[in-house]
């Protein structure tokens, strides 16, 4: 979905939530069934207690906008995720960056709107819900309240960020030092989701800003904070980043053959680029397909590859109908739908009898 035009993109209206329903139903007369674990029309999780979702937004009604906004309930996502076997969603607005990142009180109220909103839904079903509470960049004052807050008062589960702050500069600036200290000091997790940056809203190109910004921004997002230092020096943050990891699985190798080389450079690179990139958690939201499955697979530590679903700017199945022609070995299969998330998340995790 399009994080600068906020409700356009979202995709579930009430027809086409009946229409996935009533598909599910008649799964197994398509031979859908033959693929999926199926048990009362759910499409079972392979992971015992079913599935965490890091990649699931919720929509504060007083910030919806567009006809397709006004859809959302949280009770529409716990249907949804009670047909895909989806246990836990950890909540984040991180798809109205224009409103959120605007740079003024508008916005920092409309973050603090946004937050307690997520904490209400969370509270309501605290083993349903997770939060990633979202900050007010590019004000630093702004965000290290917030941090305070959502951390502190609501106990939100991470802090959710954008690739870019909407005024031109990506997570690794210098600018942002005061946000990675703070972070860094609470062993933080946070959840950084793509937002297509000012410079590329309008290149001319004939294709839809989402089809390919995100994407790219989540690269320059990682390689920001890989080149200045970021993952090196705060390693006590723990970010999460979304859709298979855009291009930076398959561009990782070139990414390390042009990193510069000086003494600065070479000290955040211990180990290698290619170690310091694999820091990052990975969602598979709308990315599980076997194309970038496949880089993703190549690239990432077992141990950092997550479920995600985007929901609801994107349909639940497009994410979930790719896994059973992956072909995952059963315990990578199970890592990926609960186990990965329960280390970083462990108040979800499924309590032995």
């Amino acid at each position: 979905m399009d994080a600068s035009r906020p409700m356009d993109g979202f995709r579930y209206s009430r027809r086409r939530l009946l229409k996935v329903l009533g598909a599910l139903g008649a799964a197994s007369a398509t031979g859908f069934a033959s693929r999926q674990l199926f048990a009362d029309g759910v499409v079972k999780s392979s992971a015992a207690g079913g599935r965490i979702d890091v990649h699931h937004h919720h929509i504060p009604p007083a910030l919806r906008q567009g006809t397709g906004g006004h859809n959302w309930t949280p009770e529409l996502s716990l249907q949804m995720m009670d047909r895909f076997d989806i246990a836990v969603a950890i909540l984040s607005m991180t798809q109205m960056g224009d409103i959120l990142y605007d740079n003024t009180e508008k916005g920092r109220k409309a973050v603090r709107l946004g937050n307690d909103y997520g904490a209400q839904v969370m509270s309501d079903h605290p083993k349903r819900f997770g939060l990633f509470s979202a900050v007010p960049l590019p004000d630093i004052d702004g965000v290290l309240k917030e941090i305070e807050y959502g951390l502190d008062t609501l106990k939100a589960d991470g802090i959710g960020i954008y690739t870019n702050d909407n005024q031109g500069r990506w997570p690794g600036d210098p600018y942002f030092e005061p946000m990675w200290q703070e972070l860094n000091r609470r062993h933080a997790i946070v959840y950084m989701h793509p937002l297509a940056p000012q410079c590329c809203r309008s290149l001319n190109d004939g294709v839809p800003t989402s089809m390919n910004e995100y994407d790219f921004d989540t690269t320059r997002a990682c390689t920001s904070l890989l080149a200045n230092g970021v993952l090196h020096r705060y390693a006590n943050v723990t970010i999460i980043v979304a859709h298979s990891g855009g291009t930076m699985p398959v561009l990782s190798q070139r990414v390390k053959d042009r990193y510069p080389h000086d003494p600065k450079h070479d000290e955040y690179i211990p180990n290698g680029v290619i170690p310091e990139l694999q820091k990052f958690y990975v969602d598979i939201a709308h990315a599980s397909f076997p194309a970038p499955m496949a880089a993703l697979l190549k690239f990432a530590l077992p141990d950092h590859i997550m479920f995600g679903t985007d929901f609801p700017a994107e349909p639940i199945e497009t994410t979930v109908d790719q896994l059973p022609n992956l072909d995952l070995p059963p315990q990578l299969a199970k890592a990926i739908d609960r186990g990965n998330a329960e280390r970083l998340f462990p108040r979800f995790k499924v309590q032995q009898v």
